[in-house]
């Protein structure tokens, strides 16, 4: 898991710094969000803005429960950030902290 987490890392940490990711793990968004629904399964689940207009997205299988997060750059490059399995939505917030959960 270390092993494909950490090229995740190395990309949020160029994006962070203003340089272009590498095209190792990326392709235009259209090609990723497509593969993850046929090969996969997966749909949006969530989304946030980054630094530098870059979109950070989940997307899950709630049948299989695989999951991948994507970060897609303004230039509409979207690379794989880190993926697993066991994904599970949250109804609820999480408590306050200091509060017993």
């Amino acid at each position: 898991m270390l092993r494909r987490l950490i090229p995740g890392l190395a990309v949020l940490a160029l994006i962070a710094g203003g340089a272009q990711a590498q095209p190792g793990n990326c392709a235009p968004r259209e090609v990723v969000v497509d593969r993850l629904a046929t090969a996969y399964g997966e749909t949006r689940q969530s989304m946030g803005l980054g630094a530098q207009g870059a979109v950070m997205e989940v997307f899950a299988s709630q049948t299989s429960g695989s999951w991948t997060i994507t970060v897609t750059l303004p230039d509409g490059l979207t690379c794989l950030i880190a993926s697993g399995r066991v994904f599970e939505a949250m109804a609820a917030p999480l408590p306050k902290p200091g509060s017993d959960a």
